[in-house]
């Protein structure tokens, strides 16, 4: 309960009534700008100035080289020794999952195999971009139609112009995190209703064409 408060049925209207109480110190009118006008004026200055245009090229060359040449995944190397293991792709549902009428499509707890529905279309290949090694060594596995050529460094344009196939780039190094990848080249496959993982060690004289280290 509020305490402290007069009760309004107990204030006379006289005692309602606002009072001068004067005027205590200079007053001055509040004056702010329109940010929306003042980021025009602004805009056109630069684009009257010709910095805007600047800008543009500077941002779409930047937006150009980082799609032509993204980011290297981060903590790859060549393969000195070839090792396989195999990748459950099984998951539990930690919650369930419903149609949109509410009806319980799988229940919290339940394990799923996404290959008990689909197989792997083609052979995933990981390959150093910047490898010419690896990059043939992914080109005799196969064309498009069997294996798909996924880089973690290296321009996937350029090498796509001169392999005149398809090309992938595993952007953020998502999958390779996922399939526990450390050195490439890589091949995956589905074996049943897992995905054998291959890092294969190519002669060291591959090597030669510098490959990253």
């Amino acid at each position: 309960m509020l305490t402290g408060a007069a009760n309004p049925a107990s204030v006379s209207p006289s005692q309602s009534q606002g009072h001068d109480l004067g005027r205590f110190g200079e007053t001055w009118p509040v004056i702010e700008p329109d940010l929306l006008s003042m980021i025009a004026a602004r805009l056109k200055a630069a684009q009257g100035s010709g910095q805007l245009d600047q800008l543009n090229r500077a941002f779409a060359a930047r937006a150009e080289a980082r799609v032509m040449n993204p980011t290297p995944v981060g903590g790859l190397s060549p393969a000195t020794k070839s090792r396989s293991w195999t990748y459950d792709p099984a998951m539990t549902l930690s919650a369930d999952i419903r149609d949109a009428k509410g009806v319980l499509i799988a229940a919290r707890g339940t394990r799923i195999n996404p290959l008990d529905l689909v197989t792997l279309p083609r052979m995933l290949l990981f390959v150093d971009g910047t490898s010419d090694s690896q990059v043939a060594w992914a080109q005799a596995q196969g064309d498009d139609a069997h294996v798909s050529i996924i880089l973690v460094a290296g321009s996937p344009f350029a090498r796509m112009r001169a392999l005149k196939r398809r090309v992938w780039f595993d952007q953020g190094g998502t999958l390779t995190a996922r399939f526990g990848i450390a050195h490439t080249p890589v091949l995956v496959r589905q074996r049943g209703k897992a995905l054998q993982v291959d890092e294969v060690a190519l002669p060291p004289e591959a090597h030669k064409d510098g490959d990253r280290t």
